[in-house]
């Protein structure tokens, strides 16, 4: 049904559009490590999505001494400061972001990444000038599954949840979505199987943002034009 009501996609950004979910992955694992309290590689991995606070409760449980907890962020993050200046986007990733905004559909970059990584990620991607909205860890209380990331970023780019589709690799932005009822597009260069991310909900999975442009015509973002 054709509405004057604007229209807009929201991405997240880490393992969905820049290629992080694994340098995520090794410095929470490092950082873990360096406070004697291994996790194994593959259980850190199945965490990334969720911000520092859930994915700490659910790796060492919400019962455990949080005295080790800022350390624990402080490591995670310098480590991962490292990588800025070699980030890379995943392929397509700015050409998807370009062909939406061709469209005529808002991009959003619905990102919970602090601050500082957000101007690494934004640097990475290349892509600003398509770009409509961008949010950060300081615009959300609770961080995914929470929904309170979208939550900003619907309320920062003046769109409303009917006439959005949200794009994500893992099972935690497919959970974080569909509290709010929006469609969720899963892509699997974060290392969530195809398999998982539809089980949790994803409306349709593919490969990387270049196979969701590739089929852009005919994918649910498609649809709100």
């Amino acid at each position: 049904m054709a509405t004057d009501r604007p229209a807009g996609i929201l991405f997240d950004v880490d393992g969905t559009l820049v290629d992080t979910t694994y340098l995520h992955t090794v410095c929470w694992w490092e950082a873990l490590r360096q406070t004697d309290q291994p996790v194994p590689m593959a259980t850190v991995h199945r965490s990334i999505g969720m911000g520092a606070d859930k994915l700490l409760d659910h790796l060492l449980g919400p019962e455990r001494d949080r005295d080790a907890d800022q350390r624990l962020r402080d490591a995670h993050d310098t480590l991962y400061g490292e990588y800025w200046e070699r980030l890379t986007p995943l392929p397509g990733a700015a050409d998807l972001l370009r062909a939406c905004a061709e469209r005529g559909l808002r991009v959003v970059l619905a990102t919970s990444a602090s601050e500082q990584e957000v101007g690494a990620l934004r640097r990475a991607l290349g892509a600003d000038d398509v770009v409509d909205t961008v949010t950060s860890s300081a615009d959300a209380e609770q961080s995914k599954p929470a929904p309170d990331i979208l939550v900003a970023a619907l309320e920062q780019s003046g769109l409303d949840a009917e006439r959005v589709v949200f794009v994500g690799d893992s099972a935690w932005d497919v959970v974080a979505a569909g509290k709010l009822t929006i469609p969720c597009v899963g892509l699997t260069c974060g290392g969530t199987s195809r398999g998982e991310l539809a089980g949790a909900g994803a409306v349709a999975v593919y490969d990387d943002p270049a196979a969701l442009l590739a089929e852009l015509s005919d994918s649910p973002l498609a649809r709100l034009g």
